[in-house]
């Protein structure tokens, strides 16, 4: 047999062995490929210049390039070392290892290169849906074209070459530093297996547990008001971001190892045939890998995270913009809005117009608030300017001479500044007191953010007390307008037609329409969201691949213990049932865990992106354990065939 077979019969055996592999890399290039030809084509530039996004996309790219370029590393490293006994034959028949570099580097151009054109070409023809996918999310209207970029593939040559030539100098290295006797004995030296459980393993399980639990708890508690200022806010979130990364280390070296341990004493060592090919093996080995998981961990949930976050914002970009812009749209000038409402009358678009006087009051609601609130505001208590609008502006609203509700409060504002349900409060005018009893708060909003400031509450008196206010004004702490004008749109359909007369009429920054601000948001987090989804999609399918490639390997080192109970009489099914099992716990384990970081993490800020947070977060983690879990099915099969082949 020549040099020329040998790498044919090798390039063969390799691509039905690592066919996952050729898979991923023919994927992460074409995704890399699809998304530098954002970068240069032209039907973007809307995009591009509407949100800024030219600098996002480019740092896109480079992060995919850092997930892409780990990935190959460290599948190479693992299938250099499952070849080191073949490498060692090859020296024991005499080829120098010059010459077994250079094979090896023969047979890994023909399946890298074969992968990164099949990968380009995918990615070619897939642009257009990606651009179509990108334009659908932004809402940005425009006609996506089949657009072939030199510049691209230069780019994806270049980048996918370096990190070839990166591959063949760690296979160089390794080829040159091993001997014959060490490229025999190197898997067994890479998978360290423990006979028992220590003291140290139990303590280290127990730590990490503890301190997985305590970075939840601190992120709970990190907006409750415990946290006042700059400095206690980012000491609790790098905190919370260490416990948590080292304990998920010191729950994988020694949590999973102890918890296993527990169950195994609990049966008095006496496991069937499942809890051997299961229990056992995940004890012994999957500290071997607690770096490696921990990492996928950490950046499956800052994938998660992200993206649920970037939804959660997109999501509820129009429960949003109606809480700031009650109406269709929203006027503070009463000339404004009769010329706007002239000029939709012109163009036969019918309408209904609300006006609502709005003063700023001085509110003592310190008897009101929440003692947890008190420690972090920023402003006094006894002297909180909010505005005020009388109960007949209100639909449904019936209060004494002596009652005050508030209404339209944002689940921010919430955290920092929560009401109890009843007290005493205070209207305070320039020269007169009103005591008041606060009766409670609803979530309706009612005025524009123009006069709320973004979120605080709007305080509604009885017709009389208004009246009161209003001759007993504070001129230092009056907005510019003290009328709020809502325009609704009777056809919901012209809407389009009617913002665009909204823009032709130049009104100031006091005056928003709903449409705006709902498509504003839609583009600058359906960006974010699209970029998120694209990277996170690529670390899935990277280390869902990587976790594929370990439990391969691990299949292979027990075939020959699948051989014994084969002979000892159980069958294909019996063993399948346990490997099942076991591949439940080694792609669950770190899918639950990272699906919990994620929660919590999500749950101590979602308030800061959006108004909905069940609805998008599920929607991700569902979408996200699904596409993990086909690696984990690929898995079963694939021991499956190796249990097959076992006798």
């Amino acid at each position: 047999m020549n040099i020329n077979q040998l790498i044919l019969r090798n390039l063969k055996k390799n691509l039905k062995n690592y066919y996952l592999y050729v898979f991923a890399l023919s994927f992460s290039a074409a995704l890399y490929f699809a998304f530098v030809t954002l970068q240069y084509d032209p039907s973007i530039d809307q995009v591009k210049s509407s949100i800024k996004g030219a600098a996002a996309i480019r740092t896109a790219s480079i992060l995919l390039v850092v997930i892409v370029a780990i990935f190959l590393l460290y599948a190479n490293n693992l299938f250099i070392k499952r070849r080191s006994k073949e490498i060692g034959l090859f020296q024991l028949i005499g080829m120098t290892k010059n010459k077994i570099f250079r094979t090896l580097s023969a047979e890994n151009f023909f399946l890298y290169f074969g992968s990164l054109v099949i990968g380009i070409f995918i990615g070619f023809s897939a642009s257009r849906l990606i651009i179509m996918i990108l334009f659908k999310i932004t809402d940005v209207e425009g006609i996506a074209g089949l657009h072939f970029s030199g510049k691209a593939l230069i780019q994806t040559l270049a980048v996918f070459t370096v990190i070839y030539l990166f591959i063949m100098l760690m296979n160089y290295s390794f080829i040159k530093r091993q001997t014959i006797l060490s490229l025999f004995r190197v898997i067994s030296m890479a998978e360290g297996k423990v006979k028992r459980i220590s003291f140290i393993e139990t303590l280290i399980g127990v730590i990490g547990i503890i301190l997985i639990i305590a970075g939840y708890y601190i992120s709970s508690k990190l907006f409750d008001g415990d946290h006042t200022t700059m400095k206690e806010l980012f000491l609790a979130m790098i905190s919370i971001l260490g416990t948590v990364i080292i304990g998920t280390y010191l729950f994988y070296k020694g949590s999973v190892s102890f918890i296993a341990n527990m169950i195994r004493k609990k049966k008095d060592g006496y496991l069937n045939i499942n809890e051997v090919l299961s229990l056992s093996s995940i004890m012994f080995r999957i500290k071997s890998n607690a770096l490696l998981l921990t990492i996928i961990t950490t950046v499956s949930a800052l994938a998660i995270g992200l993206l649920s976050l970037s939804y959660i914002s997109y999501y509820s970009a129009e429960k949003t913009a109606k809480n700031n812009v009650p109406a269709d749209f929203s006027i503070t000038n009463i000339q404004n809005a009769a010329d706007f409402e002239k000029a939709l009358n012109a163009n036969n678009i019918k309408s209904t117009e609300k006006k609502i006087d709005v003063i700023e009051v001085n509110i003592n609601i310190e008897k009101i608030l929440e003692e947890k609130n008190r420690k972090g505001l920023y402003v006094d208590p006894k002297q909180m300017p909010l505005p005020v609008i009388s109960e007949q502006a209100v639909k449904g609203i019936d209060l004494s001479p002596e009652e005050t509700r508030f209404t339209g409060y944002s689940d921010l504002m919430q955290k920092f500044m929560s009401f109890k349900e009843s007290g005493q409060i205070e209207l305070k005018g320039k020269n007169n007191v009103i005591p008041q009893n606060y009766v409670g708060l609803n979530k309706d909003f009612v005025v524009s953010y123009y006069f709320t400031k973004g979120g605080l509450p709007v305080a509604i008196v009885d017709e009389t007390i208004f009246e009161q206010l209003k001759k007993d004004l504070d001129p230092d702490i009056q907005q510019e307008s003290s009328i709020y004008i809502g325009i609704d749109i009777t056809d919901k359909a012209k809407i389009e037609k009617a913002n665009v007369i909204f823009h032709k009429m130049a009104f100031s920054e006091e005056n928003d329409s709903r449409l705006d601000m709902i498509n504003d948001q839609k583009k600058n987090m359906g960006l974010i969201m699209f970029i998120v989804g694209f990277l996170g999609l690529t670390f899935l399918i990277t280390s869902g691949c990587i976790l594929y490639f370990k439990q391969m390997d691990e299949s292979e080192d027990e075939k020959s213990n699948y051989t014994i109970l084969r002979k000892l009489g159980f069958t294909q099914g019996d063993l399948l049932i346990g490997i099942q099992a076991k591949q439940s716990f080694n792609f669950g384990i770190p899918l639950v865990i990272g699906l919990l970081h994620s929660y919590f993490a999500v749950q101590s800020g979602w308030f800061l992106f959006g108004a909905e947070l069940w609805t998008p977060m599920i929607i991700v983690m569902v979408l996200y354990t699904v596409l993990y879990s086909i690696f984990g099915l690929l898995s079963v099969l694939y021991c499956k065939k190796v249990i097959k082949e076992a006798l």
